[in-house]
């Protein structure tokens, strides 16, 4: 049985176009909500989503949707983050040929130009050199794998960076199909200014920072 979880946030825009690519396809899906006000949770009701509701914060909301769940497997994935077409194939691929492993897409942006092209390049290389996939290339997990290393810590930022670490890299295996992550942040911070803040934010969490406090000041 497999379980997706999404965790959302007043995000209307968004969630209609990922709950339409897993309606049917997955056995169960589960919104985890933060407490959103606009038309989330109606439309997460009218996908047949069950809802996880309770505070807000993204490894809160991720940990809390996976004690709702009730598949043997789950996949994590964020509210404005579009799977490939054949995801399911690729799902399914993985979970008959490595069982034992957890898995990521390639890291995409929907958008064109020149600008998002680089930070694809630069975030799939992220990946390859240093093991780390960040939350919005989703994790395909085991529920015995993810009890295993503790699930997602109840954290607000870093979270997806923590399990990572704790799977460590030979658990880790990037499935071939390619997410394609909505722009907006990008576009609204911009794209050099948001790599500038992820590589200050992520070297001071590794130097042993409160995520907390992190999250805080990335929120400001």
């Amino acid at each position: 049985m497999l379980s997706v979880v999404i965790p959302t946030l007043n995000t209307q825009e968004t969630v209609p176009f990922v709950l339409a690519q897993v309606a049917e396809r997955a056995d169960e899906i589960v919104v985890s909500d933060g407490g959103s006000t606009d038309e989330t949770l109606a439309i997460s009701l009218d996908h047949q989503a069950r809802l996880a509701i309770g505070c807000e914060g993204r490894g809160w909301q991720l940990a809390r949707g996976a004690r709702w769940a009730r598949g043997d497997w789950m996949l994590f994935i964020h509210a404005d983050t579009y799977l490939p077409d054949n995801w399911q194939a690729l799902v399914l691929e993985h979970i008959k040929s490595n069982p034992e492993k957890a898995a990521y897409f390639k890291f995409g942006i929907k958008a064109k130009g020149l600008r998002p092209r680089l930070m694809e390049i630069l975030s799939n290389a992220r990946t390859f050199l240093f093991g780390l996939p960040y939350g919005d290339q989703g994790l395909l997990i085991s529920r015995q794998l993810y009890d295993q290393v503790g699930g997602y810590p109840n954290w607000s930022l870093f979270e997806d960076v923590a399990i990572v670490r704790a799977l460590g890299r030979m658990n880790l295996r990037q499935m071939k199909g390619r997410v394609a992550t909505s722009s907006d942040r990008f576009e609204k911070n911009g794209y050099l200014g948001n790599l500038v803040r992820n590589i200050s934010y992520i070297t001071r969490f590794t130097l042993g920072a409160d995520p907390e406090k992190l999250a805080r000041a990335y929120r400001k």
